[in-house]
């Protein structure tokens, strides 16, 4: 060259030209970016189609442009009036109870759902075959009431359109299946299906008592083309009218903000699975690198010996990487955009959501922004190394591989791009916590695998010499400088750590759920028995299955409106804690402390007491709203206000299914006011199908208000939501460990001339196939079960953190799960190791022996 320093045309007509050779050696570079890029793109499309569908659809979701949800209260006729003159109103009452047949053979707890003549004010509702809602719902000629049913309540009946079924003290007849409900959604989670009926029907059937788990909202339909703004401002007027009430009011605008929340958290967890996946294939990226830079060990000496700076040379290099990188994140965008397009119909059907599917730029751009800081970070270090090694070094790294640190130039651009992907996983994380712990629970594992590597590496240099040559040429590979045990305990010691972590998490708490709780929980929960019929109750069961084991409460239903005299629409609760102030709670009163429940500060009442109303508080939640001792509650009840002052907190077991409440009233609170039964039934030994169905139909015949929840019939609901979740997380999960497979595979490649070296010696010097193939097979043997060791203790210790730490679960150390861990890294590292062994000894021995 002629002195002056080339400048990037120069750089980038090179690059070009050195691209000609095609992708050689960069596959596994570009399928980890492209795997990560992939899992990041369809998490954020999805949960983004789903939110847009939750947005766009919330008029018909709420089932207005403003609701006003009033718990157990009746809707005072003046509120009412008050926001008919707004617009068009309509009222859904939601509460549970009992539906059977008529003979009696056959009952199922439903989700009772009675509306008005304006039902829907939005969207529509189809039944099966046509018709008309109010058509449906009316009263048959001989005063039988009309439902329209959900089509899984008809299977579990065996009834058809046509039959009859009763529901508390009325008969019903079956007018129609649903088809689709527009407001669906927005009703929320309901452990049997709907029934839908007319508001005078519900009143037939008697099921609506003090302590009912009733929730009646009034939604309101504003004229036509109304804006978003006007939405907005006629709802602030609403809540300033209703402030003191602690009624919630919700608009279009927020029409499920649970349920919005709930999938944001969800796919940023699976945003950061992803971004494991990508960072595991980081390391895939460091191998790729270092291995083209080998290969292009002449060319590099080539351009120095004309006199080309080290900078241009990483500058070439950097642009071939460069592109290369944009492939990879240009395929894991177009494979992201493969599951909303393809399968987001299935997904949100599946999960009964709304979605909207379209290309939505900011998702796509941040897996992108992942993607090429990612390949950055993990390529400029091995770029940077090539800069000053010297000509005559570059020649003699075949037999004297020489190792040194970059320059301070590319160490910073290092720890700057690894900074931007640590500040891009904070910033567009909605919960910043869970995105702090994930980066520097990401930092650690990786200082912590490089040190496991380093260990292994020197305990492999101080084993004692041994007779078997195998086994010593296994031991000095494993120690060799810039071997494999970097590369393997890295690339497959962090994906195996998530999965083990994962599988023990979901283990536990399937466990907890299908084992532990049921020995402890009662058989049935049993709501809405007046107290006048307690006594007849608990004679029943005893007769129709002796040695139940009863236990009762008395219930009613408030609605926290102040704390320490604080209106609750004025409380900046912590989030862990504002389902207490929303909507409804079960509350009782009790001369002593509830079973399963400890104080944890303050006194209990005595049993004569009379004075001021007092309450005592579940621990937890009082810590997290501030109160102590002598604070105040204040409660909406039967449409009164009463304060209490908190007078003790206690310790809940909540795991336990017994019966308990956040808020226990001193007797003398309530004097006088109507209220209905809660109770539990334990049968004798647990019982079995038979002596269940026995009970729960001489309770429901002869108690036709009652309510009876089946213990295992709620945690097989929430066994199924727990196994959906783990599904999808597993999915996740797999994509870290396909690019933990990926990566080893790259790094084995990376190791292959090496191994052709060592074989092409071995063979030279007498050793048969047989016995390099043995020293190989336990060297990848040796390093995939000391890294499975780790993944075991770090999973282990991950899953003990998650589950006694934050979901008080207890830990159990599945040996499956061990098993398991081990057997898929011997798998792994014995066979992708020896497939590329098999290539190795097949190589000629004269071409190395010249080179040498």
């Amino acid at each position: 060259m002629n002195g002056r320093v080339p400048g990037w045309p120069v750089a980038f007509r090179l690059a070009a030209r050195e691209a000609r050779g095609g992708l050689s050696g960069f596959r596994i570079f570009i399928a980890a970016i492209a795997l990560g890029v992939a899992a990041i793109a369809a998490v954020g499309s999805t949960s983004r189609a789903i939110t847009e569908g939750i947005a766009l659809q919330g008029r018909d979701i709420l089932g207005g442009d403003i609701a006003v949800r009033f718990g157990g209260e009746v809707p005072p006729a003046d509120v009412v009036a008050a926001l008919g003159a707004r617009g068009r109103l309509s009222t859904v009452t939601l509460v549970n109870s009992m539906a059977r047949r008529v003979d009696g053979s056959a009952q199922a707890l439903v989700r009772i759902k009675a509306v008005d003549d304006a039902y829907p004010l939005t969207g529509d509702l189809r039944l099966d075959g046509g018709g008309r809602l109010a058509e449906a719902l009316a009263p048959t000629a001989d005063g039988a009431i009309g439902v329209v049913v959900e089509p899984i309540l008809a299977d579990r009946l065996d009834v058809k359109v046509g039959d009859r079924i009763a529901i508390g003290r009325a008969t019903a007849e079956v007018r129609g299946l649903i088809a689709s409900e527009p407001d669906q959604v927005g009703t929320g989670v309901a452990y049997g299906p709907r029934v839908m009926m007319s508001r005078a029907a519900l009143t037939a059937t008697d099921i609506v008592q003090p302590g009912s788990l009733v929730e009646t909202t009034v939604r309101l339909a504003l004229p036509d083309g109304v804006t978003d703004a006007a939405v907005a401002a006629t709802a602030t007027e609403i809540k300033a009218a209703q402030s003191d009430s602690g009624r919630r009011v919700s608009t279009r605008l927020d029409a499920a903000p649970g349920l919005e929340r709930n999938v944001e958290r969800f796919s940023e967890f699976l945003t950061l699975v992803g971004l494991t996946a990508l960072i595991v294939g980081g390391v895939g990226v460091t191998n790729a690198v270092k291995g083209f830079i080998d290969r292009k060990r002449d060319t590099i000496a080539t351009l120095k010996a004309v006199g080309a700076p080290g900078g241009f040379v990483v500058a070439v290099y950097l642009i071939e990487i460069g592109v290369i990188g944009l492939v990879g994140v240009a395929l894991g965008l177009a494979l992201g955009l493969i599951p909303p397009f393809f399968a987001g119909g299935l997904i949100a059907s599946a999960l009964d959501l709304p979605i909207e599917i379209a290309v939505y730029p900011g998702e796509l751009l941040l897996a992108a922004a992942y993607g090429l800081l990612t390949a950055f970070a993990f390529a400029i270090w091995s770029l940077g190394r090539a800069h000053d090694v010297p000509v005559s070094a570059l020649f003699r790294e075949k037999v004297a591989p020489e190792r040194r640190l970059p320059r301070r130039v590319y160490m910073v651009a290092t720890a700057v791009a690894v900074l931007l992907l640590a500040v891009l996983a904070i910033v567009a994380a909605s919960d910043r916590f869970v995105a702090v712990v994930f980066v520097l629970s990401m930092a650690a594992i990786f200082t912590v695998l490089t040190g496991v590597a380093g260990l292994i590496r020197r305990l492999a240099g101080r084993v004692p010499a041994v007779g078997s040559a195998e086994f010593r040429l296994a031991l000095r590979n494993i120690h060799r400088r810039g071997g494999l045990t970097l590369s393997v305990v890295l690339s497959l010691g962090l994906g195996l750590t998530l999965m083990v972590a994962l599988a023990l998490i979901d283990t536990g708490l399937r466990r907890q759920l299908t084992s532990t709780l049921p020995e402890k929980a009662p058989t049935f929960f049993i709501l809405d028995i007046r107290s006048n019929e307690l006594d007849a109750f608990s004679r029943l069961v005893e007769a129709t299955v002796p040695g139940t084991a009863l236990a009762t409460v008395p219930m009613l239903r408030g609605r926290i409106t102040a704390l320490k005299g604080i209106p609750v629409d004025k409380i900046e609760a912590p989030e862990s804690a504002r389902w207490a102030l929303s909507g409804d709670r079960g509350i009782t009163l009790s001369a002593e402390p509830p079973a399963n429940s400890t104080l944890a500060s303050g006194a209990w009442w005595p049993k004569d007491y009379a004075g001021e109303p007092l309450v005592s508080f579940e621990d937890q939640l009082a810590r997290e709203f501030g109160l102590t001792i002598g604070d105040t509650v204040t409660v909406s009840v039967l449409g009164r206000e009463i304060t209490a002052k908190v007078a003790s907190t206690r310790k809940v077991e909540w795991q336990s299914l017994s019966i308990n409440f956040v808020m226990v009233f001193s007797p003398n609170t309530f004097a006088g006011a109507p209220y209905s039964v809660l109770s539990t039934a334990a049968l004798p030994g647990g019982g079995d199908r038979q002596t269940e169905g026995r009970l729960i139909k001489a309770m429901v015949a002869a108690f036709p208000t009652a309510t009876i929840v089946r213990i295992k019939d709620v945690l097989a609901t929430v066994n199924d939501l727990v196994g959906s979740l783990t599904l999808a997380i597993r999915a996740a999960a797999s994509i870290a460990l396909a690019a933990s497979v990926l990566v080893l595979a790259g790094a084995l490649a990376s190791g292959h001339r090496q191994r052709v070296y060592d074989a092409v010696l071995l063979k030279t010097f007498g050793a048969t196939r047989a016995r390099v193939l043995l020293a190989f097979a336990l060297e990848y043997a040796a390093l995939g079960l000391l890294t499975a060791i780790f993944a075991l203790i770090a999973g282990a210790a991950a899953a003990w953190g998650v589950l006694t730490g934050i979901m008080d679960v207890p830990f159990d150390l599945n040996p499956w799960v061990a098993l398991g861990a081990v057997a898929v890294a011997l798998v792994l590292t014995i066979g992708l190791g020896l497939l590329g062994t098999f290539r190795a000894l097949s190589a000629k021995a004269a071409p190395v022996l010249r080179n040498l």
